[in-house]
């Protein structure tokens, strides 16, 4: 399931008051294409949108693993109409890597004809310098634009640490979301309801509509131990929560879906199956948010909302401390 609100669906029900929801070991070395190869991106293409040539290449250089880099580059990238290949190149701790990455950034850039544009995260000063001064590239410091005002600011130099996971050992943190991580997938898809007072949130919903992939991002990102129980039919010949449930049911969190979009997603695991068809679909997804609004469970549609969106959301209405830290 891709997460993501309904319009002319189903309307979400997040009245609750309150907010609620709101390691890497690097390798021994990296791995840089044979220069001597093509390139794997095709030399053919007409202009995109906006000018930019579809042959346009994104580079993420960090001496970590690049995840920063990536996610705030792509949140940039993404004001704009185009599509470039992205390359990831992580763990660029060395001279010698620095050098590797700057001659495949030179090559890119003859081969594509322009200038890749390049994201670093880059704290050692003699890796950075090698980059920034070698580099045909539009190179762009993710790391130095922002901190060399806040130690002006501060009046105090940053600690230059490498990498978000470097010291994994002594973090509580790290700890927490690996707890996290386990608990929800011992508690995926209704498999066992041992230790749900533990559980900072219950997702509830019909089969496919987006709750493992909501409770794993919980955790991932948050350290939020997510639990997730799906409705199924014997549930609302009941018209109530399954008991197990029903102690904790200030913990739940309701998901729903577009029944076309259900069905479709439902087809691609149980092909003209009943458990698919639109039919069932259109029946599950009318009794699950029937009985959501009967237990005053808050819910939405994870039609065309994020997985990010919706764990904000939980975040938001079921634990608002986890929006400051």
């Amino acid at each position: 399931m891709s997460g993501e609100t309904e319009e002319g669906g189903p309307a979400d029900s997040t009245s609750r008051s309150g907010t609620g929801l709101s390691a890497a070991t690097p390798p021994s070395g990296v791995i840089i294409p044979d220069m001597s190869q093509a390139p794997l991106f095709p030399a053919t293409g007409s202009p995109a949108e906006g000018g930019v040539s579809p042959r346009c290449t994104v580079f993420f250089v960090s001496d970590g693993t690049g995840i920063t880099a990536e996610t705030f580059g792509n949140s940039i990238l993404s004001q704009f109409a185009i599509k470039p290949r992205h390359l990831r190149r992580p763990f660029i701790d060395t001279p010698d890597k620095a050098h590797q990455v700057v001659r495949e950034i030179n090559h890119t850039a003859e081969h594509d004809g322009r200038k890749p544009i390049v994201f670093i995260t880059l704290v050692n000063t003699e890796i950075l310098s090698i980059v920034k001064d070698h580099a045909q590239g539009l190179v762009l410091d993710m790391f130095n634009t922002f901190i060399e005002p806040l130690e002006a600011e501060f009046g105090i130099t940053s600690n230059h640490r490498i990498g978000r996971f470097s010291d994994v050992s002594d973090s509580q943190e790290y700890t927490d979301r690996i707890e996290a991580i386990n608990f929800a997938l011992a508690h995926d898809d209704g498999q066992s309801a041992k230790n749900l007072a533990e559980a900072d949130v219950i997702l509830v919903g019909v089969s496919r509509s987006g709750k493992t992939p909501t409770s794993l991002y919980l955790a991932m990102q948050h350290g939020i131990k997510a639990a997730n129980y799906p409705l199924i039919p014997e549930d609302f010949e009941r018209a109530k929560l399954p008991s197990t449930l029903m102690p904790f049911k200030e913990k739940c969190f309701g998901l729903t879906i577009d029944t076309e979009r259900l069905a479709r997603i439902r087809n691609e695991r149980r092909p003209n199956s009943k458990y698919a068809s639109i039919d069932n679909c259109r029946y599950e997804v009318r009794e699950g948010e029937t009985m959501m609004k009967k237990e005053g469970i808050a819910w939405l549609s994870s039609t065309h909302k994020s997985i990010e969106e919706i764990a904000t959301t939980i975040l938001r209405d079921l634990r608002p401390d986890r929006l400051a830290y």
